[in-house]
């Protein structure tokens, strides 16, 4: 009984391993009608492109003590904080939920938490319509003009 039970199972092993395998399924036909949009391929982003998101702000807590550019934060200018920028340069910052949208001039680095992609402070945080809710998806471009427009000798290292 023990033998004839064994020999079962390595004859089905055996069938088994010669067997095809299943199609792989095909993704299923998107459409755009009635649905969400479609993703945006990254090849198909304009350059200036830089990525999204989640947006925090910063406010009260942090106005007037000095950030990692050496300038002290000033919770009433655009500014904000993002990761890998250059100090001074320009950022367009989209809010996806809303569409209002907001240049800010990088000042300092962060954020610092998992899934975020950029720090506004709050007065940016109000014109893109984000205070109540306390973050928002965003999507991040250069600005076309590639430092802010404050001069160079408020925030550049001296030479």
């Amino acid at each position: 009984m023990r033998g004839s039970a064994v020999a079962c199972v390595l004859g089905l092993s055996v069938l088994a391993g010669c067997a095809q395998r299943a199609a792989k399924p095909q993704p299923p036909e998107t459409s755009t009608a009635g649905g969400s949009p479609p993703v945006t391929k990254r090849e198909q982003m304009p350059r200036t492109y830089l990525g999204e998101g989640l947006a925090s702000f910063y406010g009260p807590g942090l106005h007037g003590r000095p950030t990692a550019s050496g300038e002290r934060f000033n919770q009433n200018a655009l500014t904000a904080a993002h990761r890998k920028e250059r100090f001074g340069s320009c950022v367009r910052v989209v809010n996806m939920e809303n569409g209002r949208q907001v240049e800010v001039r990088v000042n300092d680095r962060g954020p610092f938490v998992e899934g975020r992609i950029i720090d506004v402070s709050l007065a940016a945080a109000k014109k893109l319509g984000m205070v109540d809710k306390g973050v928002a998806r965003v999507r991040l471009y250069r600005c076309a003009t590639p430092v802010s427009e404050i001069p160079r000798a408020s925030w550049a290292a001296p030479v």
